[in-house]
Formats: C-alpha cells, structure tokens, sequence
C-alpha cells in the first residue's frame, strides 16, 4: 500500500475534532440612511419606466422585486449564527462544508466586518464567505494554515467594476 493511500485512510479514520468556534452575524450588514432608499425608490421608478416601454410590465415587476429585496437587505439587520471550523469540516448553524472541498481561503473586509472566505470550486458560487469577531482573525488564519491553502485572490473584473462604481455612484451621501 502506498503512503499517500495510507495517510488518506488514516485522515479520514480520525476522530473529528473543533478547533475554532465563533458567533457572528450572517452577513454583513451596514445601516443605511433615508437617502439611500429615496435614491433606490427613484431608481425604481426610473427603470420601470423605461423597461415597461421597452418590455412590457414583467421588467417592471422584476425592477420592483429587486428594489423589495434592496431594502429588506439593508435595513433587516442578520441574525447571529454559530461558525464551527473542525478539522475535516466547516459547520455553519449545522450545515456542514467539508474541507477537502476547499481549495484555499483568504481574509477580507466588507462595510466593517472582518469576513473569512474559502474557495470552494465544486459547489456553486464557488465561494463561501463568514464574518469572523476581529479579535479572532489572527488566530483563525493561524489555525487554518495547518489544512489549508492562505492565498488572497487578486479582485477580478467584476469586484474591480462594482468597487468603481460604488465610489462613483454612492447612493448614501
């Protein structure tokens, strides 16, 4: 039997052990002002417009669902859920993500939070994304880098383009 065979009928005959737990909101979340929903409302009303001249009435219902989704995002704020790293999985509220599914993981931020994020090119999206407590930051890469890859993804076109525009297009003065 070969050593590789041997180490991966040993990985996985291990007993599975916690080696980080957290709480932390779902996602991240910034409060948004007045202005910013009177600038989503008109936007609406704008595309609904021109998409029900163009279109017909269905664009009009989708501009709407959007602009429901919008403000229910920003003013709802996220429930706190329990994160759990062992060493064969990634459990979030009791879903578990195994970790031979990721291939490397890298720490960001968004709005404020700290997020832990994991590259996972089996599942779709194909990125699963974790607000972490900034205390535990340094302590979580620590851990993480002895089962996995720490690699930062260079930003790509899309997040280059949305980062462009939200400096550009603030809806919040």
């Amino acid at each position: 039997m070969d050593t590789t065979a041997e180490q991966n009928r040993d990985s996985t005959l291990k007993k599975e052990e916690m080696l980080f737990s957290w709480k932390a909101p779902v996602r991240p979340f910034k409060a948004r002002g007045s202005q910013f929903f009177s600038t989503v409302v008109l936007l609406g009303i704008l595309l609904s417009v021109i998409g029900f001249v163009l279109e017909g009435p269905m664009v009009v219902v989708l501009v709407w669902a959007v602009v429901f989704l919008v403000f229910v995002l920003f003013s709802v704020p996220p429930e706190e859920i329990e994160y759990t790293i062992t060493n064969k999985n990634i459990v979030i509220a009791g879903k578990k993500y195994g970790l031979d599914e990721v291939s490397r993981f890298w720490l960001t931020e968004r709005w404020g939070h700290n997020l832990l994020v994991f590259e996972m090119p089996v599942r779709f999206p194909g990125r699963l994304e974790m607000v972490i407590n900034s205390g535990d930051r340094e302590k979580i890469k620590e851990t993480l880098e002895n089962y996995l890859t720490y690699e930062e993804e260079p930003p790509g076109m899309a997040d280059k383009t949305a980062s462009w525009l939200s400096k550009k297009l603030s809806l919040d003065n």
